[in-house]
């Protein structure tokens, strides 16, 4: 009897072949599929960052322009400043220009025979008045009536001093006494 001897190494080699050939294609695929995925991924992060970088670009754009509109809007805030300043001196010295008439005139009417003003200094609402009087009577008088006043109030001496002016004997004297500023309110509601 003879055997048959059938050989089936070739059909084994021919299907790992195949097999080899197949996870080759596969693997091939698989690596293209990744490498094309890999390739949309980056054209989509890229895509993201240019769309951002032109936000990041519009919001520097628009930033500019509100920066400048913000100096724009300081300059007008420093301009107004500036003249309201200049409306508030102005309206000041317009309701002040008369109170220095005003001043004279009731220091005129309240300084006694006998008294002479030599200086007269104004720091706020206290005036300082430096001057001669024939005695210390007429000094404690002058502060009488500078108390009686509706322009002055608290007459305060500071100094009073033996002087010679000329060939004559006088009291030299300092004295600070505040303005209220009454007469004017008063002409005011007079007028």
């Amino acid at each position: 009897m003879s055997s048959i001897r059938i050989n089936l190494l070739p059909h084994r080699q021919q299907k790992r072949a195949q097999q080899q050939r197949l996870m080759v294609l596969l693997a091939v695929a698989i690596a293209a599929a990744g490498a094309l995925t890999v390739f949309a991924g980056h054209m989509v992060i890229e895509d993201a960052k240019r769309i951002q970088n032109q936000r990041n670009e519009l919001l520097r754009q628009e930033t500019a322009v509100l920066d400048k509109q913000i100096a724009e809007i300081k300059a007008l805030k420093d301009k107004t400043k500036a003249l309201l300043d200049r409306k508030a001196v102005v309206e000041s010295l317009q309701t002040n220009r008369s109170e220095a008439v005003h001043l004279f005139d009731q220091l005129a009417r309240q300084i006694p025979e006998g008294v002479y003003l030599k200086s007269l200094k104004q720091a706020g609402e206290t005036l300082t008045l430096q001057g001669f009087a024939q005695s210390s009577a007429r000094v404690s008088s002058f502060m009488r009536n500078l108390d009686a006043s509706p322009l002055f109030e608290s007459p305060n001496l500071v100094e009073v001093r033996s002087a010679l002016v000329g060939k004559l004997r006088a009291s030299e004297f300092t004295l600070t006494v505040r303005l209220t500023g009454q007469e004017d309110k008063q002409q005011e509601g007079g007028a």
